[in-house]
């Protein structure tokens, strides 16, 4: 795992305290959404599928930093849509590390050169660029050819300017195993990510594409073959070592999606980032008027193959707080590679 020590020792002592006070449901990160308008149309995208009146929704910079100040999560992802579009988000991101919050920046890079210069380097700001493999795969699966180029551009001039960075990495139904442990290998040894964030894709309700999404069976599959090429090779994922042995079936976990609560320009959204069973007005109120027992695999069939980071991550971090010593035995052999 490639997290700098002093988020791992911010996030370690936040779990403690919620653990020590009897917390069993706590955010850990907060998924926030400013806009779901894109400059991509991905098949796999669940977003950008809504009309030109909801495309057009903005939180403003007040909204975003009261669902931080109502939520407490000690992380904050900004996805989207693209956030680069929104004309005040690097007041947003401002506020957010004002108050010491880690933030995700989730981008395509498109706009990321013409806009870095807004930014300053941080250890409480991280650029994540979205990438779906190498050149080629890249840009079939975003529907436009050059974007790669452009976010490897992109992500030079931010490691040039001193900024964290990652790579966000959704994998498909179809993916060759071996241009995927290419491609990791890539972005760590040539591009020098500080880690790669992978998870496999949630058949979203509004996706244009319901083909692409590994079922539980072939993501455990997956991963355990990817886990196997990458023996040897030195891969940073910034992720929890346990969450990596998860996706490879070697964990039973059940979903915490009040781990990673959602505010988008709908309000908070019931239950999780990914399933929109209605929404609540403030953080209390999704906490308080959510049945959260109704959900996760063996409850809620939608849920069924989900294996998403933002469901499962948040129980794997918990668990490695918990079970120190079994998450470094993982993180010392390895993810199991072989079928349970």
């Amino acid at each position: 795992m490639s997290v700098p020590l002093i988020q791992q020792w911010r996030v370690g002592s936040y779990i403690m305290k919620q653990r020590l006070q009897g917390n069993a449901r706590y955010p850990l990160v907060l998924m926030l959404e400013p806009l779901f308008r894109c400059n991509l149309s991905c098949p796999g995208c669940g977003k950008i599928d809504y009309p030109d009146e909801i495309l057009n929704k903005r939180l403003t910079v007040a909204e975003c930093l009261q669902a931080s100040d109502e939520c407490g999560a000690p992380v904050v992802s900004i996805p989207g849509g693209e956030p680069l579009l929104h004309k005040e988000i690097e007041e947003i991101v401002a506020g957010l590390i004002a108050r010491k919050k880690f933030v995700y920046l989730c981008t395509n890079a498109l706009l990321l050169e013409k806009r870095i210069d807004r930014f300053s380097p941080t250890p409480y700001l991280t650029f994540s660029v979205h990438l779906d493999g190498a050149k080629e795969e890249h840009d079939k699966a975003v529907g436009q050819e050059g974007v790669f180029d452009r976010a490897v551009s992109a992500i030079k001039l931010a490691r040039d300017k001193g900024f964290r960075t990652n790579i966000n990495c959704t994998l498909y139904e179809g993916h060759d195993v071996g241009k995927l442990a290419d491609f990791i290998s890539y972005a760590c040894d040539d591009l020098g990510v500080e880690g790669v964030t992978v998870s496999p894709g949630f058949s979203y309700e509004h996706a244009a594409s319901k083909d692409k999404f590994l079922n539980r069976q072939n993501t455990n599959a997956l991963f355990r073959q990817l886990f196997k090429i990458g023996q040897g090779r030195k891969w940073r994922f910034s992720q929890s070592t346990l969450f990596l042995d998860f996706l490879a079936g070697n964990q039973n976990y059940g979903c915490t999606p009040w781990g990673t609560p959602t505010r988008n320009v709908f309000g908070w959204q019931k239950p999780c980032y990914l399933l929109a069973d209605g929404y609540a007005a403030s953080y209390k109120d999704l906490m308080e008027s959510t049945d959260w027992d109704r959900y996760g695999a063996g409850h809620d069939p939608r849920c069924a193959d989900c294996m998403m980071h933002c469901g499962y991550e948040a129980t794997a971090v918990a668990d490695t707080v918990a079970h120190p010593l079994k998450a470094l035995n993982v993180f010392i052999k390895g993810p199991g590679l072989t079928a349970r």
